[in-house]
């Protein structure tokens, strides 16, 4: 898959622009809060429906204006493929594929994969597991529908759920008819996202250990990925009603795969307690290039790896490593943020990779 154009109308700082990529590499080069990133976001929305950053499409619209648009033109299997994604305030946001609207945006999920690394990416290291959860979810979102509509649903009945809870609470009343019909969706659901995950974990961990030990110069270090789900000890059902009278005081479903975490270790030790910064850093580089890889995999075809400013938050061995592998035809095609140039260009013309830098200043571009 390869990114030929792309164009933006009113998304964050740019009022329009427009771009043409034909090398394998792209350098979008300026200083911090030139809008830099918010081109790699512009691609995230055109693969996930959103941004990667602010969920919030309102508050992507540039300042005093009203809707915003980004427009990719992607060539895929020998065809080329037109994404739009447009918003305005007051309606529906829009995504559309070859002239067709997306029905459900959970189906277009996936078509345009992408893999991005970037300096907050450290949290799934160090915050709590509805971050680890998110990345895992995300991962697998782009390569099975059917784990996303059940994500989907899960969400939006653990959602009444709770809004259930808290009016019970205030009634004083509780409706067992109403919660069973809730629990007839979400349970399914719940049963099958733990087995998806756990079948996914048992793909995903040897890749993982493949890049981290790559990474880590084949150091006798024992990396583990642990899934730990309420859902190990007992089936959902059983879960929801043993702990219904909880949930009643609490206001709040309780259990559930909503709780799941995914363990980091390092020799049966959490990475973010007993693993240095290098070992940290090199553990969050195995898991996005864990994740690129088994999307590859899955789809046929390589997924766009967005690098966000990377060359401030890795040392220069783990970048040369990451792009020794574009050089290599591990990867596809590359997207890479640099405030320093020279730094950027050094690099890529040390591994002899042909790339094309853009420089960004005021929402303009030079070649």
């Amino acid at each position: 898959m390869f990114l030929t154009a792309l164009h933006l109308f009113q998304f964050k700082n740019y009022g329009e622009a427009a771009l043409h990529f034909d090398q394998p590499v792209t350098c979008f080069l300026g200083d911090n809060g030139s809008g830099k990133t918010n081109l790699l976001d512009a691609l995230h929305y055109l693969s996930f429906t959103k941004s990667a950053i602010n969920p919030a499409d309102a508050q992507n619209v540039k300042l005093g204006e009203s809707q915003f648009m980004i427009k990719g033109t992607f060539r895929r299997e020998q065809k080329i493929h037109e994404v739009v994604c447009s918003f305005q305030t007051g309606q529906k946001k829009i995504i559309r594929e070859d002239g067709q609207d997306a029905i459900k945006f959970s189906e277009h999920v996936g078509k345009y994969p992408v893999v991005m690394i970037a300096p907050q990416d450290i949290e799934l290291i160090w915050d709590g597991s509805e971050v680890r959860r998110r990345f895992f979810d995300s991962l697998l979102a782009q390569i099975d529908h059917l784990y996303l509509d059940d994500l989907i649903v899960y969400a939006a009945f653990l959602k009444q759920r709770n809004s259930a809870l808290k009016l019970f609470a205030e009634r004083g009343r509780t409706d067992h008819d109403l919660l069973a019909g809730y629990h007839d969706k979400m349970v399914p659901a719940a049963r099958r996202i733990h087995r998806r995950r756990q079948e996914f974990l048992r793909s995903f961990l040897p890749a993982f250990q493949a890049h981290y030990q790559q990474l880590s110069g084949d150091r006798p270090e024992v990396m583990h990925i642990q899934y730990r789900s309420d859902l190990d000890e007992a089936d959902f059902e059983t879960l929801l009603q043993r702990n219904l009278a909880r949930d009643l005081a609490l206001q709040r479903t309780t259990t559930g795969i909503h709780r799941d975490d995914f363990l980091f270790l390092l020799n049966d030790n959490e990475v973010k307690r007993f693993g240095s910064q290098g070992q940290q850093k090199s553990f969050l580089i195995g898991l996005k290039l864990a994740e690129f890889e088994l999307i590859a995999r899955q789809k046929g075809f390589k997924p766009l790896l967005l690098l966000d400013d990377i060359f401030d938050k890795l040392d220069d061995r783990r970048i040369r490593q990451i792009l020794q592998l574009v050089a290599d035809g591990v990867f596809g095609q590359l997207f890479i943020t640099d405030a320093r140039p020279a730094r950027c260009l050094a690099v890529l013309a040390e591994l002899n990779l042909s790339a094309d830098a853009i420089h960004i200043k005021n929402g303009t571009f030079t070649r």
